[in-house]
């Protein structure tokens, strides 16, 4: 673990423990003394795990997909007062970097190592079998959390994991890449890249839950998250006020989709109707007036592949300001519910002694809702774009529960002010850079002030493990420990280290073939192939061009100088090539929406043709269950309806942005396909069933194997086929970030008719829900007569 020393007034951090086994070794009980009786004995309890003296409560705020253009404390139009009046009395890093990508990112923050080190070369979702993306972080780099509890700390999580991998979600585990494994005594939040705001899909620790009200009632999970981190804080320190606190609040704000709360809808109405190029330029003068960016940056051009604002007609306009709008109100609310929290720390005498770290980003924004934003993100991620046509319709809705919205590319671009492109693009800056905030007021005292250290995400733990004084561990919980591969920046908390060099003078970057290697001021990099909005597709690697920034003179990469200095970018390739085998980053691939497939990955339902779930399964993962789209398959219900007639879900998979549910609607069976709320699609039998029992089939036949091939749909009871429907085009890969349930639909309604129903369980009795893979097989000679006689 690296360490710098600074000039000014140091700050006074603990002495390192001399922990380098973790845990300790266990209680020998050395000032016993046992005797025949107690009344002759002297007891020696085993000693509690004590943080040293006056080590701080830590408090990380991590927000998502936050470019570097849009917070007001970076000189942008969305007002976040917290992150402000933080910054004013602490520090603000504009030279902070991170991965371009979400998993990635939070997998460096956590161990202190390169993302592909720890096997997060890409998001859960999208893993491989290679060592640098199989998802899986190694037991031989324990987390913050993990040498933080070791050293008396309590700690807790709040909010996304996007950490665990994604065939290991469900009730099955197995749990040893889950949160309480990994040094957090408590979780509560979501286990993916994303989840619906009004309908999350929740986890407390390793269970899933209910949220505790619906969005009518005024949820929504920011609201929910503070709350419950607030009621841990306080607990806490109620019961052990002498411990130190770890509190992880891990939004999903402002990821996709953008939903902020009913009720902070419209407080942004009008403030983005100047558009994505004026806004750059507005917020470019604001940086430079506010000194959040150095005199003389330039504002990089808008790329080709971006229409200009003016370019579009007025109808559009407004659309896109609307997108714009939706996103500072949501943005804006985050901030909000962090500040809370720290008045909540504030409101217990606990602030002084409290190192906030607020991370405006774990990327920078996201380009990945195509160039006319989409009122379905999902389905974009699943390499489906919208029409214009289709995102216009959802302008009013834009936002509310049933949508899952992201805004268009220009406002991505517009987000990361001043730099070039956007989140995935790991090459520049607009990827990569994202501001972050220090504030610990018993230690930090240059309050207001800004440290332009170059830094990365991977700093972050051995920074956390310096302040408190925790020794680099060689082994921990019977794991060799691989080295930190990040630096301290505590040496910045001393006054007047603005001046300070750098204690990171290197560092590669790689995501989806963008690559970049900074060296002592310099950075060459190289933008690969595929765009951020183009979520599928290849391109080779033959005709990249690399490209050369002078970073001690160019703030924003605004003047390619490759032309003038090829030595130096060669010497610079070679280095990323040193660096990408060092750290498994090989082999390369651009791939997107591809990797998307469950069945890429290992899993407990890999080989059988044959699946039966029961009843009490509900909320299986989409990544942890079998292969439901895309497939043949044939879907079996026995089922019992009571004399008073039945409805509900009988099984259900997805929710709001896309899935398909079986139901009773009436008391008559219903097969709902919900293409991305964009189109739906029903077959529905033409009479209600009758008390008793019956049998519910449903043969699903795609056209083909091609990931979104239209498909046939038809349904049977009693085995006589009674309704049938065509749809156009299928989910090509997955459905989101829901799950599989049977008796009811969890999360959010796959139908919008059942909406207000909650979960809609089913009244009458489930035998069992069984998947044939494959072809249907056709009845015999004598079942296609009865089935015609009762179709007659």
């Amino acid at each position: 673990m690296g360490k710098h020393n600074g000039g000014g007034n140091e700050p006074d951090f603990p002495r390192h423990l001399e922990r380098n086994h973790l845990p300790e070794p266990e209680w020998a009980f050395p000032d016993a003394r046992i005797g025949m009786y107690a009344t002759e004995s002297k007891p020696d309890f085993p000693r509690p795990r004590e943080a040293p003296e006056d080590a701080p409560n830590i408090l990380f705020v991590l927000l998502d997909d936050v470019g570097f253009g849009w917070s007001s404390v970076c000189g942008g139009l969305v007002r976040m007062p917290v992150a402000e009046r933080l910054a004013g009395r602490g520090l603000f890093y504009n030279q902070f970097h991170t991965t371009a990508l979400c998993s990635p990112t939070r997998a460096a923050m956590l161990t202190g190592r390169n993302h592909h080190s720890v096997a997060a070369g890409v998001i859960q979702e999208m893993a491989t079998g290679y060592p640098g993306y199989c998802g899986i972080i190694p037991k031989s780099c324990a987390t913050f959390a993990e040498l933080l509890k070791q050293s008396g700390y309590t700690c807790a999580w709040f909010g996304k994991n996007h950490n665990v991998p994604d065939n290991q979600t469900s009730a099955a585990g197995p749990f040893e890449n889950w949160p309480t494994n990994q040094g957090f005594d408590y979780f509560y939040g979501f286990i993916s890249g994303e989840t619906d705001q009004f309908y999350p899909s929740l986890i407390r620790n390793t269970d899933p839950i209910e949220p505790p009200m619906r969005p009518e009632q005024g949820y929504q999970l920011t609201r929910d998250l503070a709350d419950q981190c607030i009621g841990w804080i306080r607990t806490q320190k109620s019961i052990a006020p002498a411990r130190p606190f770890m509190a992880y609040f891990s939004t999903g704000a402002a990821h996709a989709p953008h939903q902020p709360p009913l009720d902070w809808r419209g407080r942004n109405a009008g403030r983005f109707d100047m558009g994505w190029d004026r806004y750059r330029e507005q917020v470019h003068a604001e940086q430079l007036k506010r000194g959040v960016i150095p005199p003389g940056t330039k504002l990089t051009p808008r790329p080709e592949q971006i229409p200009s604002w003016d370019s579009q007609p007025e109808a559009h306009r407004k659309l896109f300001a609307r997108q714009a709008e939706n996103y500072a109100d949501f943005l804006e609310h985050a901030d909000f519910e962090t500040g809370r929290i720290v008045d909540a720390i504030e409101g217990m005498g606990e602030l002084d002694n409290t190192l906030i770290i607020y991370v405006i980003g774990d990327n920078g924004s996201s380009g990945e809702g195509s160039l006319v934003g989409t009122p379905n993100e999902i389905m974009s991620l699943n390499g489906r774009q919208p029409s214009m046509e289709e995102s216009i319709g959802f302008m009013d809705r834009w936002g509310l529960p049933g949508t899952s919205p992201h805004y268009a590319v220009g406002w991505a671009w517009a987000g990361d002010t001043p730099f070039q492109w956007t989140k995935q693009v790991a090459s520049h800056f607009g990827g990569t850079r994202n501001a972050m905030i220090v504030s610990w007021p018993k230690v930090i005292t240059d309050h207001g002030q800004v440290r332009p250290q170059f830094h990365h995400c991977i700093d972050l733990m051995p920074t956390l493990m310096e302040v408190v004084g925790i020794a680099e561990p060689k082994v921990v919980n019977g794991y060799i420990q691989r080295p930190i591969e990040g630096v301290s920046f505590a040496y910045t908390f001393a006054d007047g280290a603005s001046a300070v060099p750098s204690a990171r003078t290197q560092q590669y970057f790689e995501m989806f073939g963008n690559r970049a290697m900074y060296s002592n001021g310099w950075m060459a990099c190289c933008r690969h192939g595929r765009l951020p909005w183009e979520t599928s597709g290849s391109a080779g690697f033959d005709e990249d061009v690399w490209e050369l920034y002078n970073i001690a003179e160019d703030f924003s990469q605004g003047n390619d100088v490759a032309h003038a200095h090829p030595e130096k970018v060669r010497e610079l390739q070679d280095q990323f090539m040193a660096e990408a085998a060092k750290y498994n980053v090989l082999p390369l691939d651009d791939r997107f929406a591809e990797r998307l497939d469950t069945t890429l990955r290992p899993s407990f339902f890999a080989g059988r043709d044959v699946v039966t779930f029961y009843p009490g399964m509900t909320r299986l993962p989409e990544g942890s269950g079998p292969k439901l789209v895309g497939v043949p398959f044939t879907m079996t219900a026995p089922i019992e309806v009571p004399k008073q007639g039945a409805e509900g879900v009988v099984f259900a998979l997805g929710g709001d942005a896309a899935g398909f549910s079986l139901f009773l609607w009436e008391g008559k069976p219903r097969f709902h396909y919900n293409f991305f709320g964009i189109r739906r699609y029903d077959a529905i039998a033409p009479e209600r069933l009758s008390p008793g029992k019956h049998t519910i089939e449903i043969v699903f036949e795609p056209a083909s194997a091609t990931p979104g091939a239209p498909a046939d749909v038809s349904m049977s009871v009693d085995g006589a086929r009674v309704a049938s429907v065509h749809i156009d085009e299928q989910v090509p890969q997955r459905c989101g970030t829901e799950t599989m349930d049977l008796g009811m639909d969890c999360v959010s309604p796959v139908c919008a008719d059942y909406e207000d129903k909650g979960l809609f369980p089913f009244t009458g009795t489930i035998d069992s829900v069984t998947f044939a893979f494959g072809p249907h097989v056709p009845p015999t000679g004598m079942e296609r007569l009865q089935l015609s006689a009762r179709m007659d």
